[in-house]
Formats: structure tokens, C-alpha cells, sequence
């Protein structure tokens, strides 16, 4: 990095320091961390001239992103995201997060990053656990907004759960575009109506990450998530079960694991409130009717809910026999 700055310095701003933190929920769980963060930007006279580069994963995006955003107001943020989840997703966005009360992102800023820069080179090193993960945010934009994204996806899974790069490189670009082109342009960047369409499978997602003690990865409760609310739509007869399943085979070939003891935890439901209260106003939940057709939901069945629940904590997913021939 000093190299790279002394090579260009009449172009580049000066390089005034480093910070290494490390990577995960605990950056976000630490609140000692982002005080640290706010004294080096004191040290180093950061104002809203200079920037802060952010090069890691989502975790790291989030809390480094969220000290920007409150020191003076507002210093430009420039995000490097390290990990597929982050590139095909979170690094694109403009919401930045800590958690608090054993809840997900409970203090947080809207903020605009000054600019992105997606290396797929920085993916090269990810272990394959965590390049996978970014599969689940892919799968669910897909979902919503894309079927012949989710058709690639679901004809290649195999390859995609070997990490196969050349394949997934063009995924993770044109999942963030979709992220990209939802905030910019759906007319909600800042979460003021009652929906957050992006956040499909997530009122599960998190409550799974903070009651596994975040052993649980966030692209692997995302797919839990999914599989849960594909699964709930199909039994509410808003979905095709057989789509439904054929979309669980889909997370099961892309290498997730669609079971976990946190199913069993008798405080699992409460994420359903804790997802409503994060947004306020009436319960919102996205769910899909078909593929690239989203439909918003105010009031989930909270037996049916069990009985997918208890499904998925008993064996989780077994493939079916006729899974493997598509659509």
C-alpha cells in the first residue's frame, strides 16, 4: 500500500495510516471497536476531504462504514469488499450497521459510499466456505428479479459449489448490478415504506446468525432463510411446491446445509418481531408467488411457520428424485 501511494503521490491523496481489525460479527458485536476507529480518525485529522478506505468483508463494511458515516457528519467512504457476499451484495449498498442488544444492526446510518471497487482477484484467497456464501445472495436477487439468473445458477450448481471462479465471476457482477439497480432506482433507498424487498429470507437470517452465536455465516442463514420462506409460500399456496422444492435442491447443490439446531431454539419465531420492529409499522415480509415475482405478505401463519420450521430441524432438505431435470 505505502509502495502503491509513493508511486503516484501528485495523484493520490496521502497515505497517513493503517488499522487491521478483525473480520466477522465481531467487529459489529464490539462497540469498544468502532470507538477505536472514531479515535484514529481524531488522530489523523480525517474530515470530509480525506478519505476512509475499507477493504475487507461485509462485517468489516459495515462497522468501518458506520464510523465514517458519524464522524463529522460524514467522511467519504471508499469500500474494497474481500468476499463474495460482499461484492455481489452489501458492498454495493447504502446501509452500514452494528449490533446491539442481540440484535442485528440495531445502531446504523444510511450513508452513500464516495465509490466501490469489486477485485474479483481479492476472491482468489477465500476459503471455499466462504466463497460459497455469496451464492445465497445471488440465488435470492435472482429469485426476485432475474429467472435466467436463477436458471445459470441452478444448471451450474455443482461447479458454483466446487468454487469455480470463471463461472461465478459474471455472477457476482450482475447480482450487484440487480442490488445496484434496486436501491437507485425502486424508489426506496433509505427504507422509509414499510418493505424491504432485498431482504427476502432475512427476518430468519438474522435471528439464525445471533442465536447460533454467529457460527453460522450470513450467506448460510440467508439460504436457511430462503428455504424456510420458499417453503412457507408453497404452503400457504402462494408458490408451486414444486418449485419450492426444486428451489431448496438448487441451495442443497449450491453446497448450503439446510438444517440447524438454532431451528429448535423456542426463540427462533421472535425474529419475525424483531424483523418488523427493525423497520417499523406493520409486519412486512417478501415472498415469491413464481420466479422474478415477488409478493408482499403482512401476517405470517405462525403454525405454518412451525411446521416448515420443524421440517427443515428434523431432516432438512431431501433431494427429490425428479429435482435433477429442471424446469
Amino acid at each position: 500500500m505505502e509502495r502503491y501511494f509513493a508511486r503516484d503521490a501528485d495523484g493520490l491523496p496521502s497515505l497517513v495510516g493503517f488499522r487491521d481489525f478483525p473480520g466477522g460479527e465481531t467487529i459489529k458485536n464490539d462497540l469498544s471497536l468502532v470507538k477505536s476507529l472514531l479515535s484514529d480518525f481524531h488522530r489523523y485529522q480525517i474530515d470530509r476531504h480525506a478519505y476512509v478506505l475499507a477493504i475487507g468483508g461485509g462485517a468489516l463494511l459495515d462497522a468501518v462504514g458506520f464510523a465514517a458515516a458519524i464522524a463529522h457528519r460524514g467522511v467519504r467512504l471508499i469500500r474494497m469488499p474481500t468476499t463474495t457476499l460482499a461484492q455481489a451484495d452489501s458492498g454495493v449498498g447504502v446501509k452500514n450497521a452494528v449490533n446491539l442488544f442481540g440484535q442485528k444492526n440495531f445502531i446504523g446510518t444510511f450513508a452513500v459510499p464516495y465509490a466501490v471497487v469489486n477485485d474479483a482477484d481479492l476472491l482468489a484467497s477465500l476459503p471455499l466456505r466462504d466463497w460459497r456464501a455469496g451464492l445465497a445472495e445471488v440465488l435470492k436477487v435472482a429469485l426476485l428479479k432475474d429467472p435466467d439468473l436463477y436458471h445459470t445458477l441452478r444448471r451450474h450448481a455443482a461447479r458454483l459449489a466446487d468454487g469455480d471462479p470463471a463461472l461465478a465471476d459474471p455472477l457476482w457482477q450482475r447480482s450487484a448490478q440487480l442490488h445496484l439497480d434496486h436501491i437507485t432506482a425502486a424508489g426506496d433507498p433509505f427504507e422509509q415504506h414499510a418493505a424491504r424487498p432485498l431482504d427476502f429470507g432475512h427476518w430468519a437470517a438474522h435471528k439464525l446468525e445471533t442465536l447460533s452465536g454467529y457460527r453460522l455465516r450470513h450467506g448460510e442463514a440467508v439460504a436457511l432463510g430462503l428455504a424456510l420462506d420458499t417453503a412457507y409460500a408453497a404452503r400457504v399456496g402462494l408458490l408451486d411446491p414444486d418449485l419450492a422444492d426444486e428451489i431448496c435442491h438448487t441451495l442443497a447443490m449450491l453446497g448450503f446445509t439446510l438444517t440447524d439446531p438454532t431451528l429448535n431454539d423456542p426463540d427462533f419465531l421472535a425474529g419475525l418481531e424483531d424483523f418488523r420492529q427493525h423497520l417499523g409499522g406493520t409486519l412486512t415480509v417478501t415472498l415469491i408467488r413464481d420466479l422474478g415475482r415477488p409478493v408482499e405478505v403482512h401476517h405470517i401463519d405462525p403454525e405454518m411457520m412451525q411446521q416448515c420450521i420443524d421440517r427443515f430441524a428434523a431432516s432438512g432438505f431431501s433431494l427429490p428424485t425428479t429435482a435433477g431435470t429442471g424446469r
